[in-house]
């Protein structure tokens, strides 16, 4: 008959959690965005709302989503007017996010406005024309990892920068970055109804010298949820020309706008005259690189469990014996010994919920004792 032993855990000194990150580099760049494989990578919907990024064309069965891009204004922008293209789903679009994200002002009805500043709530910096960049859960992981994240995308020079020679042209890169956003710095972003965000600020500005007067830092041009992975970006980051990007400061109009009407590249506002997936075409054409280290968290538990060296020195295998005899024993004066293979963790009615194995076979002797680490991950 097998032996039975169970040695009881202490809680308070035999089991202890632990939680490991880990991160991933995740780079992307415009050539497959936009431009290597025509757009079969892109997927429109009938809605109209906003379209899904893969990075292969996305009827292959190797397709991976990698983000939905869509656009987005405040009622109270001045490309709201119901004249305009596709204005409500516009309006719609930004208030679905704003409301996920930021919730609302202390009115039911009153939705807080996007800012790119950290002084949540306080209205200056409001970003009321914006792009909307939701990342896929397979990319981010549990979440972003702070400071990490970079864009860098042509300014409104760009008329489809990636050609047919798969080339940028005649434009000026602004990268936006959340360098700032050290994640051992929690003073650098702030916690909000969709998690802590960053700043994202353009050529490496960081904030805190190109301020103007009024205290509103005109070089902030988005912002990023880290646990949501989700980028805000202003529309007025297309409009920065070469000396803006090189101070850090952009204008506050978002001037011409290059999008894609079907056959050709046309100049206008096109947050109010073009269709959503017609922006965002435009917007996907002038990305040119995008990256950011993503975050899984894995959660374990530990058990240390010890074998005394007055048990477990008998095997549990009905052929350790022989006719009531030990079988690794010659001499009936010989200390017993067995081997541990198996370690099986019981509730506290004996029920078997956790197996681990060792990775080779654990000499067990009277005369010594052994700790086993056993970590369970989740």
């Amino acid at each position: 008959m097998p032996v039975k032993n169970f040695e009881p855990l202490n809680p308070n000194s035999d089991v202890t959690t632990t939680r490991t990150l880990l991160h991933e580099a995740i780079p992307i760049t415009g050539s497959i965005v936009s431009g290597t494989y025509s757009d079969n990578n892109i997927k429109n919907y009938t809605h109209g709302q906003f379209q899904s990024v893969y990075d292969y064309p996305y009827l292959s069965s190797s397709a991976n989503h990698i983000f939905d891009l869509t656009i987005g204004y405040d009622n109270t922008s001045f490309c709201s007017a119901s004249s305009n293209t596709q204005n409500s789903k516009k309006i719609n679009s930004y208030n679905q996010f704003a409301q996920t994200l930021l919730g609302y002002t202390g009115s039911a009805n009153d939705i807080e406005i996007f800012e790119s500043d950290l002084d949540f709530g306080d209205n200056n910096s409001q970003m009321k024309e914006v792009f909307m960049v939701n990342f896929s859960r397979l990319l981010y992981k549990d979440q972003m990892k702070k400071g990490t994240f970079s864009i860098a995308f042509g300014t409104a020079s760009w008329v489809n920068p990636f050609n047919n020679a798969g080339a940028y042209t005649n434009g000026t890169i602004v990268t936006l970055t959340d360098a700032s956003a050290s994640a051992a710095n929690s003073s650098n972003t702030t916690q909000t109804r969709g998690g802590d965000y960053g700043v994202l600020y353009a050529s490496g500005a960081m904030g805190s010298s190109n301020k103007e007067s009024t205290g509103v830092n005109r070089e902030a041009q988005g912002i990023v949820f880290y646990q949501q992975g989700i980028a805000i970006i202003s529309a007025s980051v297309f409009n920065m020309t070469a000396s803006q990007v090189a101070t850090g400061v952009a204008s506050s109009s978002l001037g011409d706008f290059y999008y894609n009407n079907g056959t050709t590249y046309t100049t206008t506002n096109a947050w109010a005259s073009a269709s959503i997936s017609g922006t965002c075409d435009a917007i996907r054409a002038r990305l040119y690189s995008l990256s950011f280290q993503n975050t899984t968290e894995i959660n374990s538990q530990i058990y240390f469990c010890r074998a005394p060296h007055n048990k477990f020195n008998y095997s549990s295998n009905p052929t350790y014996t022989t006719g009531s005899k030990i079988r690794v024993k010659n001499v009936a004066s010989d200390q017993p010994v067995s081997y541990i293979t198996t370690v099986g963790l019981y509730s506290a009615n004996n029920e078997l919920l956790a197996v681990a194995k060792v990775s080779e076979p654990i000499a067990k002797r009277p005369t010594n004792e052994l700790v086993l680490r056993v970590r369970l991950d989740y």
